[in-house]
């Protein structure tokens, strides 16, 4: 029966268990033909002491010769099939784990370091396909040899055999008490290396800021000794492993020992017998208890030596397995944890049942409109309020500006639109119907969201702002995708920088777009979202790093382009806001503040004194 922590892996093993069954049927031919080796060497043995010929040496040769190939060929079909195995295993389990992080809720990687998670998808992930490749195969040949030899060798002597597995219940002790070891170490290690993983994306990541501060000297001390810390568990576990070999061929040795000891005897009685016999005569039977003619012998020692590398890698398998089955949990425990933000199963009008999702027909929506309604919404943070009884809806097709002071629920809010958190149901609603009815695939196709902090990826430009085209779109030719690219990038007033660029559409922007300012990585990330045709624009504070003149630019363009659709965009500056529909004013959770920007200065509250505030910064800065 399978061990607990290793049953994640059984579907992948059912995946393959066509080619498990062949490998196992190589691993029995395998060992079936080296068993017989011994058996060769004691009738050669036998035969020869009657008398050498050359016709016997001949035969004898080819018959070794003919096993050693046998095995060799058997051999090599084994590994290619379990280790092969093994690396198909690697790559389906690889994929599901990216595909699965890929659908984790966003408050997955607020939770958890991107260094932590990088470390069990690379260094975890190989300790598992060891697990299912040399240690499964091993263990195999373990197993099934030493059941042919065990048979073979008690045939030819039980008394022996007993003496020869004498030391085993002591080294099922050893095994055990190092291999639990083994287990807790690696666990540990797997924790540093992930602690050490992390602090290097963070060092790389934030390069600028520690230089920005000096602190090079520092973070190299730091992770200095962390890597010291790694180096130390690591060592404890060479030493532990270090431990387990030489007790494993101690007792192999001991056994050993025994056998030539004991097995001396049994051979020198029966050499004893056959002179006996030969001086008293051919009619005289004389039998001595514990004899054993020297092809015997022969045959036995060398079971003895064949079941050393199996004695000897059976410690290697403990630690590979040890190991596996640690980095196997690291694992699971991110494919068990489930997305909190995921299709709803929904219940059809003919009282079918259904899984939210663009493919079945009682979820399947139809083009979004774009009308926006909150309603009595209230909303919270692992306990703490963040959004409180916000009623506000927005028509199709209209604007609206979100202003207010830093932390008052502006980028949470519009976050549950595209449901990247979750509103109470049936508080968050898009053309009347509660938002969680949408499939998640469909509902944030249609809309295009921009936020605060831009995320450029190591491509050229061209990727970056294609990086959102649909399927339906993909289909295109290259020409009139870059038509639309460059369409895009104009509205959002990057395409005259672009142009600028050496390489063009087909420059590469580095690693989180390093190369580009922060105006630029904006207004890519503008392109990229209106490249979309969405029916909903969210731009979070998209225009922050970029001067009001081209802010301005930007605007008049998406104007132009979101005619008909529903446009939200967050800013602390009133010049980006005034044109809109409607501004909503939020105050610690709360819209305390609604209307058009006229009708808010009349009012003369929060937007007012933000309105005054900015006008006299314009008009210092002009002195």
């Amino acid at each position: 029966m399978m061990p607990k922590k290793l049953r994640p892996l059984v579907p992948y093993l059912k995946r393959y268990r066509g080619g498990l069954v062949w490998g196992g049927l190589c691993v029995l031919f395998n060992n079936g033909v080296w068993i017989l080796f011994p058996q060769v060497l004691r009738r050669a043995v036998n035969d020869l002491h009657s008398g050498v010929t050359r016709q016997k040496l001949l035969t004898y040769s080819l018959l070794i010769i003919a096993i050693a190939l046998v095995k060799g060929i058997f051999q090599f079909l084994t590994r290619w099939v379990v280790i092969g195995i093994s690396r198909d295993i690697e790559f389906d389990l690889r994929n599901d784990l990216f595909a699965h992080l890929e659908r984790l809720s966003y408050s997955y990687y607020q939770r958890n370091r991107t260094g932590d998670i990088m470390a069990r998808a690379t260094n975890d992930l190989n300790a598992v396909r060891m697990l299912l490749g040399p240690a499964i195969m091993y263990s195999a040949n373990t197993m099934v040899f030493t059941a042919g030899a065990l048979g073979f060798m008690l045939a030819i002597s039980p008394k022996l055999t007993i003496y020869a597995f004498l030391p085993l219940p002591i080294a099922s002790i050893v095994i055990q008490y190092f291999g639990r070891r083994i287990h807790e170490r690696f666990e540990r290690i797997q924790a540093m290396f992930s602690d050490i993983s992390a602090r290097a994306q963070e060092n790389f990541s934030g390069a600028r800021v520690i230089r920005a501060y000096v602190q090079e000297q520092a973070e190299i001390a730091a992770f200095e000794g962390a890597n010291r810390e790694y180096i130390r568990r690591s060592l404890g576990l060479v030493r532990l492993m270090g431990m387990l070999w030489p007790t494993l061929e101690l007792m192999l040795g001991a056994a050993v020992v025994i056998v030539l000891w004991m097995g001396g005897i049994e051979v020198i009685n029966g050499q004893t017998e056959v002179h006996l016999v030969s001086y008293l005569g051919t009619n005289t039977t004389l039998s001595l208890s514990g004899s054993m003619d020297v092809g015997a012998f022969v045959a036995f020692n060398t079971y003895m030596m064949q079941l050393t590398w199996p004695v000897i890698a059976l410690g290697w398998v403990i630690n590979i397995f040890q190991r596996g089955t640690a980095s196997l949990v690291r694992i699971e425990e991110i494919l068990s944890q489930q997305p909190e933000i995921a299709d709803e199963e929904i219940i059809g009008p003919s009282g079918d049942r259904a899984i939210g999702s663009s493919k079945n027909e009682i979820t399947r929506s139809p083009d979004l409109v774009g009308e926006i309604e909150f309603r009595n919404l209230d909303f919270a943070y692992n306990g703490t309020s963040v959004l409180k009884d916000i009623n506000l809806r927005i028509p199709a097709g209209s604007s609206l500006a979100i202003v207010g002071p830093t932390g008052s629920g502006k980028t949470t809010l519009v976050s549950l639109i595209p449901r990247i958190y979750d509103a109470e149901p049936g508080s968050v609603l898009i053309d009347g119907r509660p938002v969680r009815q949408f499939p998640l695939d469909s509902l944030r196709r249609h809309i295009g969201f921009v936020p605060q902090e831009t995320f450029l990826f190591s491509d050229t430009m061209r990727e970056n702002i294609a990086f959102g085209m649909s399927e339906e779109d993909s289909h295109e030719t290259g020409e009139a995708t870059l038509d639309r690219i460059k369409a895009a990038a104009e509205a959002a007033n990057i395409a005259q920088d672009i142009a600028s660029f050496p390489g063009g559409y087909n420059t590469m922007v580095g690693e989180r777009g390093i190369t580009l300012s922060g105006g630029q990585k904006q207004r890519t990330a503008i392109a990229r979202a209106l490249l979309r045709g969405p029916r909903i624009l969210i731009l979070d504070d998209a225009l922050s790093s970029v001067d009001t003149h081209t802010e301005d630019k930007i605007l008049n363009h998406l104007r132009e382009i979101m005619r008909g659709r529903t446009t939200i965009f967050i800013s602390h500056r009133v010049s980006t806001v005034r044109n809109a529909d409607s501004i909503a004013v939020l105050h610690q959770g709360r819209i305390v503040e609604q209307g058009t920007h006229d009708q808010l200065i009349a009012r003369n509250g929060y937007y007012t004194d933000l309105y005054n505030k900015q006008l006299l910064e314009e008009e210092l800065a002009e002195v």
